[in-house]
């Protein structure tokens, strides 16, 4: 197969989509997360002597999110560019998403309410790609409430560390619920910092030991 990240390789692009998720921490109970996905084409491709790309699709989701439980609380979806009038007549629908758990069973329910002619498919797929944003995003929490406190990011209780990755079980090979990984951390284990903490902190003159201690 052809690298297309090689810097030598000059490919014929036809097609650029962009997924883009961002989590606020709006206090201690409430998340809000924004989404958009936007398709475009390159320029000449549709249009003959277009010097600009074509956008085609630009669609955004907005999720009011509660925590601890995850639970959606309110959810607002704009159509903003389609290729056709009766667009935008779905996005009413993705009200729906109220009441939802975000984390557990999310892709599967989103499939089953608004796959096919039930949804609008670039809104579905981006709703996809928002629900692990959030759940990425509670190590943001924990990090942060551990800095208010005066702890190390790394720091906290055991019961703390368990419920921080309890959300993470069995969503990828690390962590495999019977992992290594994941026995460490029952254990109670000194882990080390994510790799690009360790990085940068040596990048900065810094230990890595200040990821757990302080």
């Amino acid at each position: 197969m052809i690298d297309p990240w090689a810097d030598e390789v000059d490919l014929d692009q036809i097609h650029d989509r962009r997924y883009e998720a961002k989590v606020y921490r709006v206090d201690d109970t409430t998340l809000v997360v924004t989404g958009e996905v936007v398709d475009t084409k390159p320029p000449d491709l549709y249009i003959p002597d277009d010097p600009d790309p074509l956008e085609i699709h630009r669609m955004r989701v907005a999720l009011e999110v509660k925590l601890p439980d995850l639970v959606i609380t309110d959810a607002h979806t704009t159509l903003e560019t389609f290729p056709t009038e009766g667009c935008p007549a779905i996005e009413e629908r993705y009200s729906e998403l109220i009441g939802m758990n975000i984390a557990r069973g999310f892709t599967h329910k989103v499939r089953e309410l608004f796959g096919g002619p039930r949804g609008c498919t670039h809104t579905t797929a981006l709703l996809q790609a928002m629900a692990p944003a959030v759940v990425q995003s509670l190590w943001s929490v924990s990090v942060q409430d551990a800095r208010r406190k005066g702890d190390a990011p790394g720091a906290g209780p055991q019961k703390n560390r368990e419920a921080r990755f309890s959300q993470n079980l069995n969503t990828c090979h690390v962590w495999d619920e019977n992992g290594e990984h994941v026995a460490a951390m029952q254990r109670g284990d000194s882990l080390p910092p994510p790799l690009q903490v360790t990085e940068r902190l040596v990048q900065l003159g810094r230990s890595p030991d200040e990821w757990r201690n302080g």
